[in-house]
């Protein structure tokens, strides 16, 4: 099997991707532009869905279902709670004066990455990565057991951060759920 060929190149792929990447984009410009911060909080759930989805045509599914758990599951649970508990909910988040400075780092960055993008010289990094097929076949073959190495060897402290990271996410639940 060699990357590029089969499901990789399918037109129902670049649809999906296409699809996904609109849906995402449109979800994160709605959650920064809807001043209800309830539906603020269910834009930013369509987004994480996405990038979900993302890492899935991507082939990582264990990343797709940890995004799944913890960001959609977890953190955004606990932002609807926050909202809910929370008083004038329907005002949101007054207008600041740093909308045209804002704008226009955004637009700078943007031109920075249409600029990287469209200089770049892709057929350099084909034929690099054409030298390591053999080593990318085989991590996507055993992709969990050479993950779960990883993350107890080599990136140990970013999967204790992630840890600590759930358990306050589940004791705010309780703590916000449990009565007064």
């Amino acid at each position: 099997m060699t990357l590029g060929s089969g499901i990789e190149s399918s037109f129902l792929t670049e649809l999906v991707f296409w699809s996904l990447s609109i849906l995402i984009v449109s979800s994160a410009i709605a959650v920064v532009q809807i001043k209800d911060l309830f539906r603020a909080a269910l834009f930013l759930i369509v987004t994480f869905l996405g990038v979900a989805g993302m890492f899935i045509l991507l082939r990582a599914e264990f990343i797709a279902g940890v995004q799944l758990m913890v960001y959609v599951g977890a953190i955004s649970v606990l932002i609807i709670f926050a909202i809910l508990l929370t008083r004038d909910l329907e005002d949101g988040s007054p207008a600041h004066s740093f909308r045209i400075p804002v704008a226009l780092v955004a637009i700078t960055f943007v031109l920075i990455a249409i600029y990287s993008i469209v200089n770049t010289d892709w057929s350099e990094i084909s034929a690099i990565s054409g030298d390591l097929e053999p080593e990318v076949i085989k991590v996507f073959s055993n992709a969990i057991p050479s993950l779960s190495k990883m993350l107890l060897s080599d990136f140990v402290l970013a999967f204790e951060v992630v840890s600590v990271l759930l358990l306050s996410v589940v004791i705010a639940s309780l703590s916000i759920v449990r009565e007064r």
